[in-house]
């Protein structure tokens, strides 16, 4: 599923129009953004958490040339699945 696609089930289920549904969305989208940027944690209980992660700089290698690259030091958002989502999609996997 993408992000239009999300957009129609919500205006669908609803009973809103796809603009109203797209902001509830990008607002939805943009809050965990802000939150994240923030440096904050953000966790919706039954479906999972997305955080910051970090990694020291190092030094590298270009696959194509071989050549040495400095990696800086960097963040990452990083998502973590609950218990509840995880539970469902493996049940769900299952023949």
């Amino acid at each position: 599923m993408n992000k239009s696609q999300l957009i129609d089930k919500l205006a669908v289920s609803t009973q809103q129009t796809n603009k109203i549904a797209e902001g509830a969305v990008n607002i939805f989208f943009d809050h965990i953004k802000q939150a994240l940027s923030a440096g904050d944690k953000v966790e919706i209980r039954g479906f999972g958490s997305f955080m910051l992660k970090s990694y020291n700089a190092y030094t590298g290698r270009n696959p194509k040339t071989g050549e040495r690259v400095f990696v800086p030091k960097k963040e990452l958002p990083f998502f973590r699945a609950g218990k509840d989502l995880r539970l469902q999609v493996d049940d769900n996997s299952k023949p």
